[in-house]
């Protein structure tokens, strides 16, 4: 909170956060009474020591709260701890003492998955991430500043609740600055084996870098090419690798993860979908979703479940998410015209994950206290899979993906490497049981009715309505959702100007 000291507000903020993290609390209050910062922390990296908000022991009036991971802080540390003086082993701290040197540009040297608030006096500096995998929101109560990492945790009478946009700062003196845009670079050269091999070297930097824990860390695994690509490039340098998959009895996710955790060696834990126990969870699903778009929520039951499954044994997972973004995965991108229109798409998807798909996955597994990382949506990995010409990516005989499956062949059996794509929902059979619900008595809603009752709001069919009644039951705030839910199925007119919305 910023423009007011209201400490029970705050703490009643991080409260509805609990889950985000259940291992250690704390607060700050600004001098002056200009504001107060406020965290749950899950412990990751320096367990005993790192706890927040870090304050800095030059500048008492300076402070952060930080969610994620800043993966280069191992290598900025040496640099700085010549000049600052360090009292955590916490990656957080790299960036207070950064900011120091650089002020709110400080972002622009940090590479990691991120949201945090900063206090400097009387100065607050938000900033986001470059795609946005780590959430924020922003509202105003009272003339004073709300932020938080969920919707769910703006009290009653908080307005104007919005998304922080991606690779943006905020400070209180200059307003509203992006530091990043999806990349347009220039197209590699037109060989598949080259483009292969860029991909495959800037895929295994990324990976190795997001093995930075001092805790636990496995894998999702649906036997698909993405997650299986990851979980191959882990096993080298995780000694007892741990992944995860979960499916109804009989879906071919379960085989498929089955047949890649036996050829990697990987210790595999599966959990089978049962149509009660998916009906029990759906209402705290989408609760924690925030979201009651169709395919959002679709494919969120299967994440949640992986989630819970995960959390009984690691505290972090790697995951496959951005890859269809990359390498053109999804079915509609066979229907695109030519090279330049499905190049102009994927930088699109690239700069729209933030609250659709990374949104399904920081919720579902943050709801239960887990921390998910994304190697295909590093920096460096954006700039190549962007770079591989977009002719390249064109489906080949109805097959998606090439070029990635060129790059990771020698890591995985042939039947995974060249597996058709299917989605998450699809794969782990989560789809079909939740249509089979929603058109049921029990699941069902009078569409037509429902619709009437919310005008202005775009329902596609009965099932989605069933997940907005569901959202809109569980939040006591529900005005926070209004203009906040992303809509995966909304395509704007591929002519992209800019990048990174």
């Amino acid at each position: 909170m910023w423009g007011a000291a209201e400490a029970g507000t705050v703490s009643e903020m991080t409260r509805a956060l609990a889950h985000r993290g259940p291992d250690a609390e704390g607060s700050f209050a600004a001098p002056g009474g200009v504001g107060v910062l406020g965290h749950r922390r899950l412990s990751i990296v320096d367990l005993t020591g790192g706890d927040q908000p870090i304050s800095s022991c030059a500048f008492p009036g300076r402070a952060i709260v930080a969610n994620g991971e800043i993966y280069n802080a191992p290598r900025l540390r040496p640099v700085l701890a010549e000049r600052h003086s360090f009292r955590t082993g916490s990656d957080t701290e790299v960036a207070l003492h950064l900011y120091a040197e650089r002020g709110a540009p400080l972002v622009e040297d940090l590479d990691g998955m991120f949201a945090f608030a900063l206090a400097d006096g009387p100065e607050l500096l938000l900033a986001r991430d470059p795609v946005g995998i780590k959430p924020l929101y922003v509202g105003t109560r009272d003339g004073a500043m709300l932020f938080a990492s969920e919707l769910k945790a703006f009290p009653s009478g908080t307005s104007d609740v919005a998304e922080f946009p991606p690779g943006t700062t905020y400070t209180s003196s200059a307003g509203y600055t992006p530091y990043y845009r999806v990349p347009d670079p220039q197209p590699l050269p037109h060989d598949e084996g080259e483009c292969a091999r860029r991909v495959r070297t800037a895929l295994e930097a990324s990976v190795t870098k997001r093995l930075m824990a001092d805790v636990p860390v496995g894998a999702f695994l649906s036997g698909g090419l993405d997650s299986s690509a990851i979980a191959a490039l882990m096993r080298p340098h995780v000694e007892d690798l741990h992944t995860f998959t979960v499916g109804v009895e009989g879906s071919p996710d379960l085989s498929a993860a089955r047949q890649v955790a036996d050829h990697l060696g990987t210790i595999h834990h599966e959990n089978h979908l049962t149509p009660g126990a998916v009906i029990e969870k759906l209402p705290e699903i989408i609760y924690a979703l925030e979201s009651y778009d169709q395919d959002l929520v679709r494919s969120a039951v299967p994440t949640y479940f992986t989630a819970r499954l995960a959390a009984e044994h690691v505290k972090v997972v790697l995951t496959g998410e951005g890859a269809d973004e990359l390498f053109a995965g999804y079915r509609y991108h066979r229907d695109l015209p030519d090279g330049p229109s499905l190049h102009a798409d994927l930088r699109r998807s690239v700069g729209a994950l933030h609250n659709i798909n990374l949104q399904r996955v920081d919720r579902m597994t943050m709801a239960h206290s887990l921390e998910a990382r994304v190697p295909f949506l590093d920096r460096a990995m954006i700039e190549i899979g962007l770079a591989v010409p977009a002719e390249l990516k064109l489906a080949a005989a109805g097959l998606e993906k090439r070029v990635l499956r060129l790059a990771v062949e020698d890591l995985l059996p042939a039947q995974i490497v060249w597996r058709d794509k299917a989605q998450f929902d699809e794969g782990s059979g989560a789809g079909d049981l939740l249509a089979e619900w929603t058109g049921a008595t029990g699941g069902a809603v009078d569409s037509d009715d429902y619709r009437r009752r919310h005008p202005g709001t775009v329902l596609r069919s009965a099932e989605e309505c069933r997940y907005h009644e569901l959202l809109f039951d569980a939040f006591e705030n529900p005005g926070t959702l209004n203009g906040n839910v992303g809509r995966w199925a909304e395509r704007p007119d591929l002519t992209l100007d800019g990048g990174g919305s």
